[in-house]
């Protein structure tokens, strides 16, 4: 086996470029959902924007047009919702999304077309068009410029919403710009992962960092190296096992949460295992030791 023939074909090598430009993108949002508590937000518009990518299809537009306003649709209907009802804000997530979606797959069925939209559902990142590409990645370097530019403002809003009123902040449209960078986020990485497996891409490294540090800088440096790490090394294997390659990807960064889990230094399950052991050691009087 030539573990380098991977890297002699162009269809490689555009697949690892975009695999780690979605892979920044949607793990340094994903601090932000962690932090903010949005986790159930990112899969509630990553499968709320099939409808918008069908109707699209149908009307002959850009199917990331469709999709970007369908998923800002469900993010604004779970906000007017619970503004306006005694529902929790997750309860409306999980009506709105998989109303959404449900909609969605009827519209999806229905469709007669010479195009196949599997690749949304499930991801085609081995077969990414030139044009798709070039899409994706303008579609992700801006919304990772703003982001980064916004991320001190973005970081008090998840943190302490409060403060960041008390100290003039427009909290409403941090709100709405940070939903709609997650529906952007999610437009990018329809053609990597696909519909199902993206919010993986939006929760995962979050979590990984979140595990490991204290500091919100290197969280995003965390968070970044998992998911590029995990894209590039999904991608790569793929090949190999001639398995889906979103598929593997998020298998790969599900292995560095579970590693995370078990042997972080501060709250590993096996740190706070021993913690718990020193502790008791602590408490027993010498003479009873041993």
């Amino acid at each position: 086996m030539n573990w380098l023939s991977p890297f002699q074909y162009d269809f490689m090598l555009a697949a690892l470029g975009v695999g780690a430009v979605v892979g920044i993108v949607c793990a340094v949002l994903s601090c932000f959902l962690v932090l903010k508590g949005w986790s159930l937000m990112g899969d509630a518009i990553s499968h709320a924007v099939l409808p918008g990518i069908v109707l699209a299809h149908v009307a002959g537009v850009p199917l990331p047009i469709g999709a970007f306003c369908s998923g800002l649709f469900c993010a604004v209907s779970t906000g007017f919702i619970k503004s306006h009802s005694r529902v929790k804000e997750d309860t409306v997530m999980g009506v709105v999304f998989t109303g959404l979606f449900a909609l969605g797959l009827v519209l999806f069925t229905k469709v007669e077309s010479d195009q196949h939209l599997n690749h949304i559902l499930f991801g085609s990142l081995l077969g990414i068009p030139r044009a798709q590409i070039i899409q994706t990645g303008v579609i992700g370097a801006g919304t990772l410029l703003v982001t980064l530019a916004l991320r001190r403002d973005l970081l008090l809003f998840c943190f302490d919403p409060a403060h960041a009123r008390s100290i003039g902040l427009n909290t409403a449209r941090l709100n709405y710009l940070l939903l709609s960078l997650v529906a952007l986020s999610i437009v990018a990485a329809l053609q990597a992962v696909g519909i199902i497996l993206v919010v993986a891409m939006l929760v995962t490294p979050g979590c990984f960092a979140y595990l490991l540090t204290d500091r919100f800088g290197r969280m995003l440096w965390l968070a970044a190296g998992s998911a590029v790490g995990s894209c590039l090394g999904g991608v790569y294997v793929s090949f190999f096992i001639n398995g889906s390659t979103g598929a593997c990807i998020v298998l790969l960064q599900s292995t560095c949460f579970l590693l995370a889990l078990m042997f972080a230094p501060k709250r590993g399950l096996l740190a706070s295992r021993w913690r718990r052991q020193a502790a008791l050691v602590e408490g027993v009087p010498t003479g009873k030791r041993g």
